[in-house]
C-alpha cells in the first residue's frame, strides 16, 4: 500500500492538471497582487492580503466578531480541512483517534479563517504568488464559493469553534477525505486563478513543488 501511495504521488507531481481558466499574467495593464501560500508538514492556507477589495468581499467576518480594523491586519489566511481533525486539533497534542479516523475515511469539511500579520517572503514554509487582476478576483470567488451559505445566503460560522480571538471556522461545502483533502482544495482553488499544479497534490510539497514544476516559461 505504502509503494502504491507513493507511486501515486509522484505520478501526481510530474503529470500537469491545468488551470481551470487562464489569465494575463501578473504586471503591467494585468495588474499585481501578491498573494502567499503558508504550508507546514501536512496543510497549506491561502493568505490573501488584507486590501480593501478582500475586505470588503469577506466583510462578513466582521459580523462574526473578528476585527477587520486592527492595525496590524495584514493578511487572511483561509484553509479548508475535515471538520473532526480542523476544529479539534489545534496542537498536535491534541490530536485523537477519532479526528484520525475522519481524516482518513470521510468527514463534512470546515473552512477556517484566521487574521494575520505581516507576512515575510521568503520565511519557511512561506511561497509568494503573483496574480492579475482577473486572476485574483477569480481566485476570490473560488474562494468564496467553498463557503456553505445558510438560509440567508451568508456563511455559517460555528459558534465556539475558534482556536483564539482572531478566527473562526465555517460550513464549507464538499466532503473531506484521504484523497480529496486540504492540500487538494489549494491546488484546486489555485487552478481556478490559472496556475498549473499537479494532477494530484496531497501533501504540501507536493503541492508546491509542482507550482514549479508545471510553471510557465518565462518569456525569452
Amino acid at each position: 500500500m505504502v509503494c502504491v501511495l507513493a507511486g501515486l504521488s509522484v505520478l501526481g507531481l510530474v503529470v500537469p492538471r491545468p488551470p481551470t481558466a487562464s489569465f494575463p499574467p501578473a504586471g503591467g495593464a494585468a495588474g499585481r497582487h501578491v498573494v502567499h501560500l503558508a504550508a507546514n508538514p501536512i496543510h497549506t492556507d491561502i493568505l490573501l492580503p488584507a486590501a480593501p477589495e478582500v475586505l470588503a468581499r469577506f466583510g462578513f467576518l466582521a459580523g462574526d466578531g473578528l476585527d477587520l480594523e486592527h492595525p496590524a491586519l495584514a493578511t487572511i489566511a483561509i484553509g479548508w480541512g475535515g471538520r473532526t481533525f480542523y476544529t479539534q486539533t489545534p496542537t498536535w497534542d491534541r490530536l485523537t483517534f477519532e479526528a484520525v479516523w475522519r481524516s482518513a475515511t470521510l468527514d463534512r469539511s470546515v473552512l477556517h479563517v484566521a487574521l494575520g500579520g505581516a507576512v515575510e517572503d521568503g520565511a519557511p514554509g512561506i511561497v509568494r504568488v503573483e496574480l492579475g487582476d482577473a486572476a485574483f478576483a477569480a481566485l476570490l470567488d473560488a474562494i468564496a464559493a467553498s463557503f456553505e451559505p445558510g438560509p440567508d445566503g451568508a456563511p455559517q460560522v460555528l459558534p465556539g469553534m475558534g482556536y483564539g480571538s482572531f478566527d473562526r471556522f465555517y460550513e464549507a461545502r464538499e466532503r473531506f477525505n484521504l484523497l480529496a483533502g486540504c492540500n487538494t482544495w489549494t491546488a484546486a482553488t489555485l487552478r481556478a486563478a490559472g496556475l498549473r499544479t499537479g494532477l494530484w497534490s496531497p501533501l504540501p510539497p507536493l503541492l508546491l513543488w509542482s507550482l514549479v514544476l508545471h510553471a510557465p516559461a518565462a518569456p525569452a
